[in-house]
């Protein structure tokens, strides 16, 4: 093909194509929300009700601008602005949950604000909380590309579409992964590096659970891999560092390598 002709044929594509919703304006809508409703993240000094309340509607404004650039939603744009902003009140009051539960996991944290502001943990749980909600929406793209963006930020790599539990904790976390149909109860921890994925990247499995099941008040530490749909680790448990687990854990266990030895030892949590 020569110039002329793929010149043409790009330009019919972009003529035929409506425009699309990039990363960079999803992402600002992100830290556009986080300013609003974390007042230490803000760089902005309120002088009155009025002012913010200006601030607020400018933000459902580029939220419904970005709604329309959808390309086919499932109920109208203006329903889902409308349920999203219902939710804020709850989205604010987990996250806080999240920035209390790292700054109580965490004997470096100095305060709530300190986490809020600078711990990567808590921005990826954040912006999940938000993706999350947007996904049970029925929005497309928009749920993955707020996670995605969060992952650029932070290293943290969280599907929209996983169910997370209140008070959930990341520490460090960078490199942590936590596949599309994860289920983690409440009051968990997880250090840097943790995967919980699936056994098989077949597309036929696309529907299926395929992410492990993670009970309540599990610690998970550094680099450890858990796999499987059919995986559940047990509520109480203690999962050491670096292991491999493809199969259940009872609740109230500890697992890990037995020092010298590739054998994984699961013992009752003394």
């Amino acid at each position: 093909m020569d110039e002329k002709s793929f010149i043409k044929q790009l330009f019919d594509q972009h003529r035929n194509t409506k425009p699309g919703i990039h990363l960079s304006t999803v992402g600002a809508l992100a830290d556009g929300l986080m300013k609003l409703l974390f007042p230490t993240l803000c760089d902005k000094v309120y002088e009155n009700e009025d002012a913010f309340a200006v601030d607020f509607l400018k933000l459902k404004t580029h939220l419904l601008q970005l709604l329309r650039k959808l390309p086919d939603p499932k109920i109208p744009v203006e329903e889902i602005q409308t349920k999203f902003i219902a939710s804020l009140p709850r989205l604010m009051q987990e996250m806080e949950s999240d920035a209390d539960a790292i700054l109580s996991g965490d004997p470096a944290a100095v305060d709530r604000v300190e986490v809020i502001r600078t711990y990567p943990g808590f921005y990826a749980i954040a912006i999940y909380r938000i993706a999350h909600q947007f996904s049970t929406l029925g929005t497309d793209y928009i749920p993955r590309m707020l996670t995605e963006y969060a992952h650029n930020k932070t290293g943290i790599e969280i599907h929209p579409s996983a169910k997370i539990g209140p008070r959930f904790c990341i520490d460090h976390g960078t490199g942590v992964v936590i596949g599309e149909t994860v289920e983690i109860g409440a009051d968990v921890k997880l250090y840097q590096g943790v995967t919980l994925g699936a056994l098989s990247v077949s597309k036929e499995m696309a529907k299926t659970k395929r992410h492990p099941t993670i009970g309540d008040r599990v610690i998970i530490y550094a680099n450890a891999t858990i796999l499987g749909g059919e995986t559940r680790i047990g509520s109480d448990s203690i999962i050491g560092g670096n292991v491999w687990i493809t199969r259940s854990i009872p609740d109230g266990s500890r697992v890990y390598y037995r020092e010298g030895k590739e054998e994984l030892i699961v013992e009752p949590k003394r």
